[in-house]
């Protein structure tokens, strides 16, 4: 029987494409290059906003391609013509919120187009490096406000997804519990450490990967997936070759089916010089 093909490569920004120092590698981005010129579609498949994505997408020269952001919950090219969304609707977008702000942690609500946020008295350093995993708000418009849900009532939002940042992992845990009871159809899942990350119950990679596939024509067992943390656990067991960078906890790597290096060792690099090279036959990778 004949190796599968994959046409398709998506891949995770945070923990993933970038450093730890939140940096794209230039080996990555010659890698990335490479693939694409054999004719490999690219794409992003992150837990980032839109507007952040294709920041990243214009860096790694992926122009015009649809990437999956919002954790699957807006599939788009344009931020104006999406091909999948799943949007919180604004009672459970005030019911969320509601909830957060009860707790010790940073909320914001990410819209494709921009994003509110609630006000935090923290270490500019700290809050820098927050705002880089929550989606570079230096990218797009966010509004900072005092009370979120107070915001809410006067102006009814529906959003994609809503993510918090804890300091507190047993108020993280305790927050889980009380959203998961109070609100129905949430998926609540991480996508880096201290993180709370709630999109609608129908929203996975996992789907905007199979939306994607259905828009170009390809397989799920014609692509390749690479992610690093739990909320790329539906898009690495599905995919025809899910891949776990090397720093990724003992659940993300027993899903894989290959493990790559971290993404302080270019392990996106690596995996696509030792997937790819025997089927684009390749006698030299540089």
């Amino acid at each position: 029987m004949a190796a599968v093909a994959y046409r398709l490569l998506a891949l995770d920004i945070d923990g993933t494409l970038l450093k730890s120092n939140h940096r794209l590698a230039k080996e990555t981005k010659d890698a990335i290059e490479f693939v694409k010129s054999k004719g490999v579609y690219v794409t992003l498949a992150t837990g980032r906003a839109f507007p952040s994505a294709r920041k990243v997408a214009k860096a790694l020269k992926l122009n015009d391609v649809y990437l999956i952001t919002h954790d699957g919950a807006f599939v788009a090219a344009d931020a104006d013509a999406p091909i999948f969304e799943r949007r919180l609707d604004s009672d459970r977008v005030y019911q969320i919120t509601d909830i957060l702000e009860n707790y010790h942690c940073h909320v914001r609500l990410l819209h494709e187009k921009y994003a509110l946020g609630n006000k935090l008295n923290q270490k500019n350093q700290l809050i820098a490096k927050m705002n880089t995993k929550m989606g570079d708000p230096l990218f797009y418009p966010i509004n900072f406000v005092d009370s979120p849900s107070n915001y809410l009532i006067d102006q009814p939002l529906t959003v994609p997804k809503i993510c918090a940042k804890f300091w507190n992992e047993s108020e993280r845990l305790d927050a889980i519990e009380e959203i998961k009871e109070a609100v129905s159809e949430v998926r609540v899942t991480s996508s880096y450490e201290g993180s709370l990350d709630i999109t609608d119950a129908s929203a996975t990679k996992a789907r905007g990967l199979q939306v994607l596939g259905q828009k170009l024509g390809i397989k799920l067992s014609e692509m390749v997936a690479v992610g690093s943390y739990d909320n790329d656990e539906e898009m690495v067991a599905q995919a025809g070759l899910g891949v776990a960078m090397g720093q990724s906890n003992d659940q993300l790597k027993s899903l894989a089916d290959w493990v790559t290096r971290s993404n302080n060792q270019n392990g996106v690099g690596y995996m696509i010089k030792e997937v790819f090279r025997k089927q684009l036959r390749t006698e030299t990778y540089k």
